[in-house]
């Protein structure tokens, strides 16, 4: 009997260590940065590999009245691309820690992802 409540701490202990790496790797995900941009770079977004918006940026020859409405497309647009570009990168940043653990592709501990 021993020698399975030794298995049993091991086993815990394994997780308890995997789940703090996992949530490491959320910290540094927060530290990645990815930029969208839409309208040939007129507008651009900063965010965080894990969504956070960090900044914008849009060109002046944007702020017309009459170009309001392709203003608004443009900075949706922008935030959409940097979404994208952050799910890539945090899927990416996953991908290799799960890796380095020897997790199976697409294993997610309960409480993270």
């Amino acid at each position: 009997m021993q020698n399975m409540e030794e298995m049993m701490k091991a086993a815990q202990e394994a997780a308890s260590k995997i789940q703090q790496q996992m949530q490491d790797a959320q910290v540094q995900l927060d530290n990645i940065e990815v930029e969208g941009s839409a309208g040939g770079g007129l507008v651009k977004v900063r965010a965080s590999a894990r969504g956070r918006i960090i900044g914008v940026s849009i060109d002046e020859s944007l702020f017309k009245e009459e170009e309001k409405s392709i203003l608004e497309d443009l900075v949706t647009a922008a935030f959409n691309d940097a979404r994208d570009k952050a799910d890539r990168k945090a899927g990416e940043h996953m991908a290799e820690m799960q890796q380095g653990l020897g997790l199976p592709p697409g294993f997610n501990l309960p409480g993270m992802g």
